[in-house]
């Protein structure tokens, strides 16, 4: 029998037992996969990055170089994690007092980009497609599409699901320049019509 793995680690990596990766996902240099986490298909798990344990990724996720995916965290599929991205999961952290048990959920929806550098606070949801700046501190959960930065973090405008600023018309329409899907803005949510 073959007992090869179906994803990738360089040998630097360390992966603990009872791990779960999914199928042609790559582990790079001097990463720590912590036991109890799963991770799917096809992602990409750059260098020097930590995924603690019960920590959970989708299909097709991508965490760049020096992020810190800490236990709570929910990535669903294509989502993008830049460089030096860091969670967090307990919002008032003592190093002489164990919270263990009160560690926060953070769920970033399918799509979501994280700026490199950005600071994600435990216990909110990043919107489906939604664009955090780099650099950016975000305190609150984030709408679908809806475009961050800032510290704290504010949202100025929305964006395509290509990764493209919408300008939104009288009408409140918008088209993507790359895929040319529309999209519509009513009362703060955008939604997105499919090319027929």
């Amino acid at each position: 029998m073959d007992f090869t793995p179906a994803y990738l680690a360089h040998e630097t990596a360390v992966i603990d037992e009872d791990c779960v990766i999914g199928k042609d996902t790559r582990i790079w240099h001097f990463s720590h996969i912590m036991s109890g986490c799963r991770i799917g298909e096809q992602c990409t798990i750059g260098q020097n990055v930590v995924i603690s344990p019960d920590v959970v990724l989708g299909n097709n996720v991508k965490v760049q170089n020096n992020v810190s995916v800490y236990s709570g965290v929910i990535c669903e599929d294509d989502v993008f994690l830049g460089p030096s991205v860091v969670f967090t999961n307990i919002k008032n952290p003592r190093s002489a007092i164990s919270r263990r048990h009160q560690y926060q959920k953070t769920l970033v929806k399918k799509g979501a980009t994280l700026g490199a550098n950005s600071t994600i606070l435990c216990g909110i949801t990043i919107g489906e497609y939604a664009f955090i700046g780099a650099g950016s501190v975000v305190t609150k959960s984030v709408l679908p599409y809806a475009l961050v930065y800032g510290n704290p973090a504010r949202q100025p405008g929305w964006m395509s699901a290509y990764g493209h600023r919408l300008q939104f018309n009288e009408q409140g329409m918008a088209t993507c320049p790359e895929s040319q899907e529309k999209y519509q803005l009513h009362q703060n949510q955008v939604i997105r019509i499919p090319l027929s």
